[in-house]
């Protein structure tokens, strides 16, 4: 046998034996995908027909947002309840119903904090699926990987809201996204989402590219080549899965253009997505009085959002901190007043730890917390204030600056994201606020404002609250309702 012959020969053995290898593997993989596709079936049959059983029960579709922290009390709380009294009004034969994690709180108990906080009251009850498993979501659960970890506890978690209740219509109004292909696949719902702050966006990949220290940028990894390099790679991967997982959304409210942008490059559904900007309460603070303040004796600034880390409220403290040292004009009598709500344990830790620093920068007497207040003594805390402070960088909208604005305030905000892009911007013509990137900014920004002229102070509040009008409920409720009616329109069907 010549040597051609023999490889030939040589060669077929090899390729029998690799067939008989891989004729296995071939078919356990085959199997193994039948039998997933059969379950995936089965699964959503199963839940198909308890959908139909309890559309024979109640003979109306069912509508259900995914929130788990509903009774938080921050701006994404006030867009749930302000969408859901609006869907109510127009759409009287509809169900509403809210997935929560907040076990320790009955549902009127929460429609009570609803009316507390914000001043809305439901026209008819709505009502809750409690969730057992909301620590699947908590960051603390996830020290390191946390976006993949929040991510993947949220499907665990969406599985359990799906589970026990499975309705029509699936609204993700808190940011969970992994959660619209389970809904829309497995339960067989239409899906939209109102999407308060993209999960990942380019500016967080430039901040770990540039190794820029921030708040979700630990010192270690910025200050290592290696494990920067790492996590852009793993931010990238991740915003793959984002990009995929919301594009499932049959609709997509945004709320803002900063929000907008990151979202179009991500879920690339431009046909499907619109800006609908979230509610302020404007009207509730119109009786604030707008008289000149020119008699004023002390002035007070006021901060109102919730105490997460993203919000900085570290950057107001030692700006307060630098004012109150240089000791110019009117800063004898400056007070910092900090408004804002605590969602959990770790938010209560977090105030106890700006407590410690403003006690370590001696303006501990000066600085007031207001935790979890009414809205009476919101707005009593406003109608006192001189200036309103906000700080957080690429803030998605800013409901809190819209409300200080309404109230009359002159609103020193951070020049990015929604305030730089869509609130605190001209006026027909005239000033209404400022914008400030850095301690020196915040400092010389409240500074030339407790100089101004009284009237000077007076023309931009008045600015300042004619332009917040672009953000009152009734502005909200009409580009939310058109931006709902087609997916709406498939309850009939």
């Amino acid at each position: 046998m010549s040597g051609h012959d023999q490889l030939v020969l040589c060669l077929c053995e090899l390729t029998s034996l690799l067939w008989r290898l891989l004729l296995p593997l071939l078919f356990l993989t085959v199997f193994s995908a039948s039998v997933l596709v059969l379950l995936v079936l089965a699964l959503r049959l199963w839940l198909q027909s308890s959908r139909n059983a309890r559309r024979a029960r109640d003979g109306r579709p069912t509508v259900a947002f995914f929130h788990p922290y509903c009774n938080a009390g921050g701006g994404g709380e006030r867009v749930l309840w302000c969408a859901i009294r609006a869907l109510q009004n127009r759409y009287v034969d509809v169900n509403f119903v809210v997935y929560t994690g907040d076990l320790g709180v009955t549902g009127q108990q929460i429609m009570e904090g609803c009316r507390r906080r914000f001043n809305i009251v439901m026209p008819r009850p709505v009502h809750f699926v409690f969730l057992r498993h909301r620590l699947l979501v908590e960051p603390g659960l996830f020290p390191h990987f946390t976006l993949l970890g929040q991510s993947v506890g949220s499907v665990f978690l969406g599985w359990e809201a799906l589970t026990e209740f499975v309705p029509d219509l699936y609204i993700d109004s808190m940011g969970y996204a992994f959660t619209l292909p389970l809904f829309r696949y497995l339960g067989g719902c239409s899906v939209g989402s109102y999407v308060h702050y993209p999960t990942i966006s380019t500016d967080m990949l430039s901040v770990v590219r540039d190794r820029n220290p921030r708040f979700n940028n630990q010192d270690y990894v910025s200050n290592s080549l290696f494990l920067s390099a790492f996590k852009v790679v793993y931010y990238c991967l991740f915003a793959l899965l984002y990009g995929m997982a919301g594009s499932c959304s049959d609709l997509v409210m945004v709320n803002s253009s900063w929000t907008l942008d990151h979202i179009l490059s991500l879920w690339r559904a431009p046909n499907r997505t619109s800006v609908v900007y979230p509610p302020c309460d404007v009207s509730g603070f119109l009786d604030v009085p707008l008289e000149e303040d020119g008699d004023r004796k002390t002035h007070s600034i006021v901060s109102v959002g919730q105490f997460r880390p993203e919000k900085d409220h570290r950057l107001q403290i030692r700006a307060f901190k630098k004012v109150v040292e240089r000791g110019r004009q009117g800063a004898d009598t400056l007070s910092l007043v900090l408004i804002g709500g605590c969602r959990n344990q770790e938010d209560e830790d977090r105030v106890l730890m700006l407590r410690g620093m403003c006690q370590e920068l001696g303006v501990a007497d000066r600085v007031h917390f207001k935790l979890n207040i009414s809205f009476e003594e919101l707005k009593k805390e406003m109608g006192e204030a001189t200036i309103g402070l906000h700080t957080m960088w690429n803030e998605h909208f800013g409901i809190g600056v819209v409300e200080c604005m309404a109230a009359g305030k002159v609103i020193v905000a951070h020049k990015s994201g929604g305030p730089k892009l869509d609130i605190v911007v001209p006026f027909e013509g005239g000033q209404t606020g400022f914008l400030a990137e850095d301690e020196d900014g915040y400092a010389e920004a409240i500074e030339r404002i407790l100089a101004m002229p009284p009237a000077t102070r007076t023309q931009i509040r008045r600015n300042a609250r004619q332009s917040a009008a672009r953000f009152s409920d009734q502005e909200f409720e009409a580009c939310f309702l058109a931006a709902m009616e087609p997916l709406m329109g498939t309850l009939e069907r």
